[in-house]
């Protein structure tokens, strides 16, 4: 099935087999191995993309879904020596031990400070008519669905304050 995807703002044509996933057509078809396979149910958030700006498990849905959409990936958002300032924070302040929720973790936290952005309240946000705060229980409600077998939570969420300008 012809599937055509921006990938990291660069146009892509696949012919893909139309149970492909999107992560296994961005790992195996297009060799971005940044976003990773984890659990392949959706639970643990190390496949986090971004699909026109919103964040998604990549398992979990077919890449001949997103025909004509665009897609970021950790590659697209920064590259070793020209870190995004949330990679860079990550850096810092030790947001990461094995690494491999990393990408996943950073995805969805750009994903997620866009989403505050725009004004889109949680379950934890406590004016759901006002401007949600970049708490530490904000944040931590945000990135739920992202998991770290190595507990680096504290890190991770001093990283993205750190990167919103904002002090836990």
């Amino acid at each position: 099935m012809q599937t055509h995807l921006t990938i990291n703002g660069t146009q892509r044509r696949l012919d893909l087999d139309p149970r492909t996933t999107l992560l296994d057509a961005l790992r195996h078809h297009l060799g971005l191995t940044g976003s990773k396979k984890g659990c392949d149910h959706g639970q643990c958030g190390a496949c986090t993309v971004m699909v026109n700006g919103r964040r998604i498990n990549a398992c979990l849905t077919l890449a001949c879904m997103h025909d004509g959409d665009e897609v970021t990936t950790i590659e697209g958002i920064g590259q070793p020596d020209d870190l995004s300032p949330l990679q860079q924070a990550f850096v810092s302040e030790d947001g990461f031990q094995c690494g491999y929720c990393t990408p996943g973790q950073i995805c969805s936290a750009t994903a997620m400070l866009q989403e505050i952005s725009d004004g889109w309240p949680s379950h934890v946000t406590s004016d759901l008519a006002g401007e949600a705060e970049l708490t530490s229980d904000e944040i931590s409600e945000r990135m739920s669905g992202n998991l770290c077998r190595c507990s680096a939570y504290p890190n991770i969420v001093q990283a993205i304050h750190k990167a919103a300008g904002k002090n836990a």
